[in-house]
Formats: C-alpha cells, structure tokens, sequence
C-alpha cells in the first residue's frame, strides 16, 4: 500500500498567501461597510433628537420664566432620566420622547451618549448665547437661559474612533438641518478642539445662537455640508 502524503510546504504557504490576499481586498470593504452603517445611523438619531425636542417644547412642561412657552431639553430630560430642569415639583415627562439609550452618559464624557460607535452631546444656551451642557452636571440647568430656551439647542454627533468607528462629525439645531464635517480631530469621548460653536458663522467662542454655516467655512475654519 502506498503511504499517504500530506501537503507539502509549498503547498500550504501558497493557501496562505490566497488567504491573505482575500483577507486583504474583504477587510477594507467590510470596514467602510462599517463606517458607513454607523454614519447612517447618527443621521437617523439625530433626526429623532430633533423630534424628540420638538415634542418636548410643545409640551411646555420645561417653562421656567412661566411665560407659556416651552423650553427646549437636555438628553437626561428628553428621555425621563431626570426631572424636568432637575425640578422634583415639575416631575418627569412621561411618557418619554427619547428612548433609554440617552439615559446614561458615557464615563469621561462629560454628558456625552455613546450609541453605535458615535457620541452625543446636547447644548442649551446660557445668558450669552454660549452652549451648556446640561447632562453632566445638574446644577447646569440654573445657567440655561429660558427666552434662548425656547428656540436653540445644537445637537453634536462625532466618531468614537476616526476612521474606525466613522470618518465624519455631524451637527443639528432647532432648523432641523443635519450638517456634516470631516475632521480627524473630532474624536473620542471628549475632543477638545471641537468648540460648541464649531458648526456656527460666528465669531464668538462657544455661540449656539446665530446661523449654522451650511455650505461654507464655520467657526472651526471647516466647511460643513448639509446631509441630503
């Protein structure tokens, strides 16, 4: 009987090396394939915070110069996480207008929500027109200026990990309009270089108040494009 034979070393490093060449062409596509399913997805939530603040403010539940308009809210707020501006005698809005995956922040990220590879951070405006983030800290709520209140609130939605988890930071305000930038610096839990003003044509550091720079250079010095 003849004596059976394996593979030869040749053999196997040439199964190897096709191994690696598909690894090769499979691994970039599934990574975009990745990247582009979490940018998708920030889209999407955005447009939800974006209805959720919208049902918040008509129920004017958050009206602290008691004036019958409704303020806009915070995550902690939108999603009964918190009282309403952190008062026991205004109570929860119930049911909530954003889901629970808004209710707990990310450790380090001072406010911000992780959900599918991006973070979120939602801003408020102070006396000057300067964003607040109201979900790191509950004592935040007393600096919210309640005329601003009741029509600004910036929405900022970046990647946990650049070229990893998405390439591109995304931007919402009351208008509605879903803005984007591709910026490597915007990324982690807590980037620093991206100001609160950083979607904005303005000057002033940290203004949430003027228009958002749709088609043309922001505060950042970034061109920011709106999402179809």
């Amino acid at each position: 009987m003849r004596r059976s034979e394996g593979f030869t070393l040749v053999e196997l490093l040439i199964v190897i090396a096709i191994i690696a060449i598909i690894a090769g062409l499979a691994i970039p596509s599934l990574i975009s394939a990745r990247l582009s399913a979490n940018e998708s997805a920030a889209v999407s939530t955005l447009r939800n915070i974006s209805s959720a603040q919208a049902q918040f403010q008509a129920s004017s539940k958050a009206d602290v110069d008691l004036d019958g308009t409704g303020e806009f809210g915070g995550f902690k707020e939108l999603s009964a996480t918190w009282n309403v501006r952190n008062l026991p005698s205004v109570g929860k809005i119930l049911p909530p207008v954003l889901s629970a995956g808004f209710r707990e922040s990310a450790v380090g990220g001072a406010g911000a929500v992780e959900r599918s590879g991006y973070y979120y951070r939602m801003l408020l405006p102070d006396d000057n027109g300067d964003g607040i983030c109201v979900d790191g800290d509950t004592a935040a709520f007393a600096n919210v200026n309640a005329d601003l209140a009741e029509t600004t609130w910036v929405c900022y939605a970046w990647p946990g990990n650049y070229a990893s988890s998405g390439n591109r930071c995304f931007a919402i305000n009351q208008s509605g309009d879903i803005l984007y930038t591709d910026d490597k610096r915007y990324s982690g839990k807590n980037p620093l270089a991206l100001n609160f003003a950083a979607a904005f044509q303005t000057t002033e550091d940290g203004s949430i108040t003027g228009q958002v720079a749709i088609g043309t250079r922001a505060y950042d010095g970034n061109f920011w494009r709106q999402v179809n």
